[in-house]
């Protein structure tokens, strides 16, 4: 019987008529009791009396991700529908792995392709693979092995897609908004998340210290640029230069840069956390659950780190010689004010993170979508320019529209550091802002904060890159 199937199914020429015939005969011996529907009892056991083997669960994978309707079952239209995505899924799968474009993949491929993916195997390791997937014996897999060993195997996890296509915070353009980094099972049980935790830190880092002068200059427009006092980027470093020299142009990078280590670990300790409560089927998360714990994760960093934050915008916008350093300006901050200070403009923070993360996360799953049904023919990496320049779009957009938020939070984080600066609620400082500025006036210092973007994505990926080869991560 398999082999009828075999021959009946896995053909190398199928048109789509051909295909369509394919998967009503197949639909028909599944569909047992001929109801119009396949579920997960029926596909188990067709498939084993087929003789076609499948992993745990596969069954209930298979129908979960089919199921529109959500009837606990699959109609001819929903399991057709199910096997062509997951076809294109496998065909671009197997060109990538497919590194000499021969058409067929040998145990070399195999043991090249995992390494890219963090996991070192031996020849004998990757030539049992090879022999669980080849089937007449040559030891080498064409396409019909490939799609006939994995059509019933949901592979959920198909790491080449995902690893290319994993949206990363290795694009540090100074906001701490954003959804957080996802690791393969791999990567978390060889224990390589952390090398590249470590990484993206390191790259926020000097991508910071970078483009520090352009992040002063866009907190000093938020808090002192109105329609009556006109600051331009010119006159905004003659200021800062002759209050302070050179080195003003760098203040409060320190605690910006110091941040990122503790933010970065809680963020992504909680994330996972988030993930599996969320989570409607275990393994798989949704791009809405996603973005729920994502949102939630951030929140939680922001929470622990935001004295820092507070700290970062003081020490940003200080005088010469107002504060000493970190401790001295914590010191003076908890001795006048008091603790509440160091949670100023807390709500608005953290209101900003829906707004960044749910634009962010959209505008980047949109862009990867268009790019895989349009280019994505024969290989599924879209190169480093495209990523680069889907993140950077993805994030400039975040930006965009939790910029209000974030310039309502830095001037209430600043309020008593602002000479005769009235202590306002996050309400009536945005209704005073657009009574007396406008509605652009909740876009002071805009222009500062995207010239910083292009710089800071090109300094944090280079030295990213630079990281991942120190630590010893293939790429």
């Amino acid at each position: 019987m398999y082999q009828v199937v075999r021959k009946l199914f896995f053909t190398d020429c199928q048109c789509a008529e051909d295909a369509s015939t394919k998967y009503e005969d197949l639909f028909a011996k599944l569909d047992t009791n001929k109801d119009g529907k396949v579920d997960v009892s029926e596909l188990k056991a067709g498939l084993a009396a087929m003789g076609i083997k499948t992993g745990k669960g596969a069954a209930q994978k298979i129908v979960s991700s089919g199921d529109q309707d959500k009837d606990e079952g699959l109609d001819f239209n929903e399991f057709s529908k199910y096997l062509k995505e997951h076809e294109k899924k496998l065909r671009l799968t197997f060109k990538s792995l497919d590194k000499n474009n021969d058409g067929r993949i040998d145990f070399m491929e195999i043991k090249q392709s995992l390494a890219e993916l963090g996991m070192e195997i031996t020849k004998e390791d990757a030539e049992k693979i090879l022999k669980s997937i080849d089937v007449d014996g040559t030891m080498t897999v064409d396409w019909n092995e490939w799609r006939e060993h994995f059509l019933f195997n949901p592979a959920t996890n198909l790491q080449d897609i995902i690893r290319y296509w994993k949206h990363t915070t290795v694009l540090d353009i100074g906001d701490s908004l954003a959804i957080p980094d996802e690791f393969t099972e791999e990567e978390k049980t060889t224990g390589m998340w952390w090398k590249q935790l470590s990484a993206g830190a390191m790259a926020g880092a000097v991508s910071r210290t970078g483009t520090a002068p352009l992040d002063r200059m866009k907190v000093f427009m938020q808090v002192h640029s109105s329609k009556s006092n006109k600051i331009s980027l010119v006159s905004g470093f003659k200021q800062m230069l002759k209050e302070g020299g050179v080195t003003s142009l760098w203040r409060g990078n320190g605690v910006n840069v110091l941040k990122i280590a503790p933010e970065t670990a809680i963020k992504f300790m909680a994330y996972e956390q988030y993930k599996k409560l969320l989570s409607s089927e275990p393994g798989k998360v949704q791009t809405h659950e996603r973005f729920m714990a994502g949102s939630m994760a951030g929140a939680t960093a922001q929470t622990a780190i935001y004295p820092m934050e507070v700290m970062k915008t003081r020490l940003t916008l200080r005088k010469t010689g107002q504060y000493s350093g970190m401790f001295d300006c914590a010191k003076k901050i908890m001795k006048k004010e008091g603790v509440k200070a160091f949670y100023k403009g807390y709500i608005p923070n953290i209101l900003g993170i829906i707004p960044y993360a749910g634009i962010d996360l959209a505008v980047y799953e949109s862009l990867k979508n268009l790019w895989l049904s349009h280019y994505a023919k024969d290989t599924a990496n879209p190169g480093v320019l495209v990523l680069l320049g889907c993140g950077t779009i993805s994030s400039t957009c975040g930006q965009l529209a939790s910029y209000p938020l974030a310039l309502i939070r830095t001037r209430m984080q600043a309020q008593a550091s602002v000479e005769g600066s009235e202590q306002m609620p996050m309400s009536r400082m945005v209704k005073k802002i657009l009574e007396k500025e406008g509605f652009f006036g909740l876009y002071r210092g805009i222009l500062p904060n995207f010239m910083k973007v292009i710089p800071a994505v090109s300094i944090s990926y280079v030295v990213y890159e630079y990281m991942r080869s120190g630590l010893g991560i293939q790429k």
